[in-house]
């Protein structure tokens, strides 16, 4: 389970409730803080990366939604991610493609990896099909 607080495309904070572990989070930009109740906590930089990706979040997967206006169908794209991963916040990059469907649905891929994203209206992620889905 995820809890998010957005305040903009640029700063938001949540926090994610597992199996055994809690993770806490502060997004701002270039910087994201990590921590784990009772374990590690870091503070990482996008360095080169185009974007963060949080292990088990699917606020991380908005953001090149709305930068790039992905929302609609148009041509995939791919990005260099700054790959969390949780309970334990390690870091290394990713390959990530993004490819519009339109109405709303992203093609998601990552390695031999993929599924389809639905987003709303406002590029919040509501199904991650075979993974997870908002509810309200």
């Amino acid at each position: 389970m995820e809890i998010a607080y957005v305040e903009s495309p640029e700063c938001a904070s949540g926090t994610q409730i597992g199996i055994a572990y809690e993770v806490r989070w502060e997004y701002a930009g270039t910087l994201l803080r990590v921590e784990t109740v009772g374990g590690a906590a870091r503070a990482i930089e996008l360095g080169s990366a185009d974007f963060f990706d949080l292990g088990y979040s699917a606020f991380f997967n908005s953001l090149p939604v709305w930068r790039d206006g992905l929302l609609e169908a148009g041509p995939a794209r791919d990005y260099r991610m700054r790959f969390v991963d949780v309970p334990e916040p390690t870091e290394g990059l990713s390959s990530q493609r993004y490819e519009p469907l339109g109405g709303r649905v992203v093609r998601y891929r990552s390695g031999s990896f993929e599924t389809d994203i639905e987003f709303d209206a406002d590029g919040f992620v509501t199904l991650y099909h075979g993974y997870l889905e908002r509810v309200a």
